[in-house]
């Protein structure tokens, strides 16, 4: 038996053979086509070489494409599981020709392919054309010999493509394989059309024309070939079935969910074991790519494809999780054609053992919720929609999941009903924002996510792609059209964007926003504009600064985004140095430390934690050389998404004061054998984090610290940087070291012992200075002073000083009142056109006079206000040496008052 991978082998080697660049398979996440939720085709990742936008070193190729269709336009999860040729998840065989070979060589290739590579019987096969390709049909008769009968002529669009409503477009050919008068069903066109015994195997789409506005085609200028054949209906073909799922690899499939189950394959429950065949390919190779379950986007229909899968795997009386353990027999199957199944295994069976786990959570509760609301429903009875909405709100059942569950019970949902209650949700959510004190302007935000829905966040996987403008904002919070001047700034919103959202203390992205299509022989320039910052507004809209460079930007044109890559590989450097941070300030402080806040940004690192004391220098040397050590480690940083108090129950870092969701994104970094977090117990950190960050922690470099500071009480903070920063500042550090060395003239290892003996030199000379200075300000020393004046029993000496400052007083004081034995000094020295003064009282006298009275009393004579000290010695100054007679009688009316 021919195999599916044999198949695809053999399609690809002969359009190899013939000249064909074999080109891998693109993401399922377009990046070239924001319109789309997932490839859904082969040419997705061709599009812009179909246009022109884009030229490569080829000029035909052939691919086998990763597939997905369950959302948007192209939605055939209701269909899955209940007929034969319904899947989630598929691969399309195709070969193109760009501007290369034409009608005249594509028709022969899918012949010679079908009859003599495959080995189809021809008398089996039949073709159609649109209705006016002559053409067409006339190489049909030459090429396979077919009579008018076996080339069915089309009218309808069945048989013409278009891109779009203007643009290229052309007739299609399409090959159907004759199943037998045992099956029912009639030839394309005929009334039994629908039927199974006539099945379309090829497409060949003759891009040829270009459409405009006014309905005109013209020719183009490089005409194309784009064809799909589906290798899940060749698989079959070739293999003697009907049947898609009684191929080798979904049977494969089917059996592996057979025996984790423990049921028949074949038996009861039989659809459910396809649905789960099917469900595990789509989910697997979406988590393979990075697409995680969320609540919104990709993410959300990643969520109701995986609880789809679980919900049937229930239904066959499963206990515990069983997609997990079917990831293995999917790795055996495809891992071979897609190695990234295999480097995803882990992260692929861990998400879906962590989704599967929180569904059976609210599975049990949810079907029951759904039996109590329909026993009270007369037979055949829609559910109502406020029902339906409850079990979405609270157990977190998608719309379909429910129509599926009713599906087998003959009964629908009141969609309607359904919608009112969502609606009535929103006005809920609307208000409360709108309740926190937002600015007014917020209700455009809720505008446009009701309109268009959140931003679909594609940053994690890729800083480029393409998206299409659904809203601008001008700066006063205003709905407009276009951007249209040169410097013209607002907020634009697009469907899908790589930036990120200023969120979690990282900042916003910036880049750049480009036309994605346009006439480059225009006398007027294509669009082109940058982005400066990013917020993440009012139902998850993101808002795009943008500032247009050239040309004009409208609501309603797709553009290619692209974010500044330098810029966002800092942040992501300095967002993962502070997990690390985080982590060593634990590991050398202790386990009190909590985030208090941080700011992640290109330029450095900011990180706010909680500790009551400045951290020493061998404290801040060993946190900096633990981050080091494991940034040295370069292993890969790992996300997952979880329930936050699974992630607890892990060890995960929570942000104090944070609100988190039902899920949450771990991030986990590094290796610590026999005391780390996680699972296994050997990850050195491990934080609930919803920023973009390196992929190994070698990308980081280096990390620096600048220092320690107080930010708030009992709050300290560290700034840090790394990288190209942190090389760039040790390299200045030591620049200065060694030009401090050069002007000591001595060895830079001898620069901190020469500066310590030098800084001793300066103080003994500076302390020889100031006696010197107290000594001639005496008058050659306070023993020559004049004779004391008795005030009230008290002796008193005042003195007003010149070549002596401020801080020479105290000394001076000092020694006077050793001189005198008992009494009270009053000493005013000139600073620089202001008085300094220094009162002293001798010990026995405090408790009659105290300095500081005396200080008041003085100072505002001198155009000072109070000062303070002790009651032995006070000290203040003033504005002027002008009153200073008035001063010193100030100081003895303090005397004289004296009891």
């Amino acid at each position: 038996m021919t195999s599916l991978a044999d198949i695809r082998s053999t399609f690809l080697n002969y359009f190899g053979s013939q000249d064909h660049e074999i080109v891998a398979s693109s993401p399922l996440v377009p990046r070239n086509d924001p319109t789309l939720m997932f490839a859904n085709s082969g040419m997705v990742q061709f599009k812009n070489l179909f246009t022109g936008v884009e030229t490569r070193d080829y000029t035909r190729a052939t691919t086998s494409q990763k597939c997905v269709r369950a959302g948007g336009k192209h939605n055939d999860l209701d269909n899955v599981g209940y007929t034969a040729r319904h899947h989630t998840f598929f691969e399309m065989l195709g070969n193109f020709s760009f501007g290369d070979y034409f009608k005249e060589e594509a028709i022969p290739y899918a012949w010679e392919l079908l009859t003599r590579e495959f080995g189809i019987d021809k008398d089996r096969l039949l073709v159609t054309v649109y209705h006016t390709d002559d053409e067409a049909a006339a190489i049909w008769k030459k090429v396979a010999g077919f009579s008018d009968d076996k080339i069915i002529r089309i009218p309808t669009d069945d048989n013409f493509w278009r891109m779009g409503p203007t643009g290229p477009c052309g007739p299609c050919t399409e090959i159907f394989y004759d199943h037998g008068d045992h099956i029912w069903g009639g030839p394309p066109g005929s009334p039994e059309e629908d039927g199974d015994r006539f099945i379309e195997i090829w497409n060949i789409v003759f891009m040829q024309n270009e459409q405009f506005e006014d309905g005109t085609l013209k020719p183009l200028e490089m005409q194309s070939i784009d064809t799909g054949m589906g290798l899940e209906r060749i698989g079959a073909l070739l293999q003697g079935k009907h049947d898609n799922y009684d191929t080798d690899l979904m049977r494969a499939l089917i059996e592996a969910s057979a025996h984790v189950t423990s049921t028949d394959p074949d038996g009861p429950g039989n659809t459910h074991h396809r649905v789960i065949a099917d469900h595990l390919r789509s989910t697997s190779f979406l988590i393979a790519e990075g697409v995680l379950p969320s609540n919104e986007g990709r993410g959300y229909v990643l969520r109701r494809i995986m609880r789809r899968a679980m919900r049937h795997a229930h239904q066959l009386g499963g206990k515990d999780p069983v997609m997990h353990k079917l990831v293995p027999a999917l790795i055996q199957q495809m891992g071979g054609a897609y190695p990234e199944l295999g480097i995803g295994q882990r992260l692929i069976e861990e998400t879906l053992l962590n989704e599967e786990v929180r569904f059976k959570q609210t599975l049990d509760r949810g079907l029951k919720l759904l039996d109590d609301e329909i026993s009270g429903l007369a037979e055949g009875a829609a559910l109502p929609g406020a029902a339906a909405f409850k079990l979405y709100d609270t157990y977190g059942f998608p719309l379909d999941l429910t129509q599926d569950a009713l599906r087998e019970k003959g009964r629908a949902v009141d969609t309607d009903g359904f919608d009112a209650a969502m609606a009535e949700q929103k006005a809920k959510a609307r208000a409360a924002w709108s309740g926190t004190g937002e600015a007014a302007e917020s209700a455009i935000w809720f505008d446009i996510a009701d309109t268009h829905g959140a931003t679909d966040f594609l940053g994690y996987e890729t800083e480029t792609a393409e998206g299409q403008v659904v809203a601008i904002v001008d700066e006063a919070g205003k709905s407009i059209d276009a951007l249209s001047a040169k410097g013209a700034a607002g907020w634009v919103v697009v469907n899908q964007t790589p930036f990120y959202a200023e969120s979690g203390g990282q900042v916003g992205d910036q880049g750049y926003v480009r036309a994605l299509v346009g006439d480059p022989n225009a006398q007027a320039p294509q669009f082109s504009g940058h982005v400066s910052d990013v917020k993440k507004m009012p139902g998850g809209v993101f808002a795009h600064y943008l500032t247009v460079d050239h040309g004009e930007l409208s609501v309603g044109e797709p553009v290619r985004l692209e974010v500044d890559h330098i810029n966002r590989g800092k942040i992501r450097a300095n967002h993962s140095a502070t997990h690390l941070l985080n982590e060593a300030l634990r590991e050398v402080l202790g386990d009190h430390i909590a985030q208090r806040g941080s700011l992640n940004a290109p330029d450095r690192l900011r990180f706010d934690f909680s500790h009551t004391k400045a951290l020493s220098a061998e404290e801040l040397a060993q946190v900096e050389h633990d981050v080091n050590a494991i940034i040295r480690q370069n292993t890969p940083v790992e996300t997952r998404i979880m329930t936050p108090d699974d992630a607890r129950a892990m060890g995960a870092q929570a942000l104090f004061g944070e609100k988190y969701g039902d899920e949450v994104r771990v991030v986990s970094m590094g290796r610590q054998v026999g005391s780390g977090k996680g699972a296994e117990g050997n990850t050195y950190s491990l934080e609930l984090c919803g920023g973009t960050h390196v992929k190994q922690l070698g990308e980081i470099g280096a990390f620096v610290t600048l220092g320690d500071s107080a930010s708030s009480a009992g709050v300290r903070r560290i700034e840090a940087l790394t990288g190209q920063a942190a090389l760039d500042y040790l390299r200045a550090q030591d620049a200065r070291l060694n030009q401090a060395a050069a002007v000591l003239k001595a060895p830079a290892s001898e620069v901190a012992d020469r500066i310590k003996a030098l800084m001793d030199e300066r103080k003994a000379l500076a302390n020889e200075v100031a006696q010197l200075r107290r000594e001639v300000a005496m008058g050659g020393g306070a023993k020559e002073a004049a004779p004391a004046e008795v005030i009230n029993g008290v002796a008193f000496q005042a003195q007003v000083l010149s070549g002596v400052t401020g801080k020479d007083l105290p000394a001076l004081i000092d020694e006077m009142k050793a001189s005198m034995g008992s009494g009270a000094v009053v000493l005013i020295a000139d600073a620089g056109g202001k008085a300094a003064v220094a009162v002293g009282v001798t010990a026995d006298l405090t408790d009659r006079v105290s300095a500081v009275d005396i200080l008041r009393a003085v100072t505002p004579e001198l155009g000072g206000k109070g000062g303070g000290g002790r009651p032995d010695m006070a000290q203040g100054g003033g504005a002027s040496l002008e009153n200073v007679d008035a001063a010193i009688a100030a100081a003895k009316t303090v005397l004289e008052g004296l009891k």
